[in-house]
């Protein structure tokens, strides 16, 4: 019996230094990119006359940040802008992924020093983003996303888009056409947190992986936008 107690003791401990190996191997900029989404939805939120309508964020099923897109990387296209994913579960947040997301031909980076992009995917879209790679607007469907209160004034195309894209520049936030662009899971960045044998499908759909202590600021963010809702399933 004490040989058995030992080798589970022994499993747990490993458990737990593998854990602590893959949370330790999170960078800085990692780390910093899941905080300042999280401060993205929180300053969205803080402005809800000037956000995204109460009734989208219910509707919605899962919710990705791209924080602080720098304009040389839609000029020069040699960069990608990185952000998280998070789905919801009836009233309590997965944990999230980290994502990368290409320029598209879009022209927000005209005159703008950095730009945040808010995706809500409204249906069942997520299986499409977990891919290896989906283009929006073409394998996902997408519109700019209507801002305000409520989505009374939405268009016939929003109200049935996979996904509502939307944007803040230099202070602004409206809707925008993100068509071309193309979202997929970012397998290193994933790694370092969850380790290389978690899939992105694993940590959305799953159910069963704690938010690693270090997302907290980005599902904290997520809860207060959509109240009543926690922060794991």
């Amino acid at each position: 019996m004490r040989k058995t107690t030992s080798a589970v003791g022994a499993v747990a401990l490993a458990v737990l230094a593998s854990t602590a190996a893959v949370d330790a191997s999170l960078s800085k900029s990692e780390a910093k990119r899941i905080e300042d989404a999280g401060a993205v939805l929180g300053e969205i939120h803080a402005a809800p006359d000037k956000g995204i309508p109460g009734d989208l964020w219910d509707k919605a099923s899962c919710v990705a940040v791209i924080p602080g897109l720098k304009k040389a990387a839609f000029v020069f296209g040699g960069e990608f802008g990185k952000g998280l994913l998070s789905c919801r579960h009836g009233n309590a947040w997965s944990a999230p992924v980290f994502m990368e997301l290409e320029r598209g031909s879009w022209g927000f980076q005209i005159g703008a020093q950095s730009v945040d992009l808010v995706l809500l995917v409204m249906n069942e879209a997520v299986d499409k983003l977990l891919r290896d790679k989906v283009t929006l607007g073409g394998e996902a469907s997408a519109a700019a996303g209507p801002v305000g209160r409520d989505a009374r004034a939405a268009t016939d195309a929003q109200l049935k888009a996979e996904i509502l894209s939307y944007s803040r520049t230099q202070g602004l936030f409206a809707g925008i056409d993100v068509a071309g662009g193309v979202l997929r899971p970012d397998k290193d960045d994933n790694a370092d947190l969850y380790g290389a044998n978690v899939t992105p499908r694993d940590v959305v759909l799953g159910g069963s992986i704690t938010p690693p202590a270090v997302t907290l600021p980005f599902i904290h963010s997520l809860e207060r936008s959509w109240p009543g809702t926690t922060g794991h399933p």
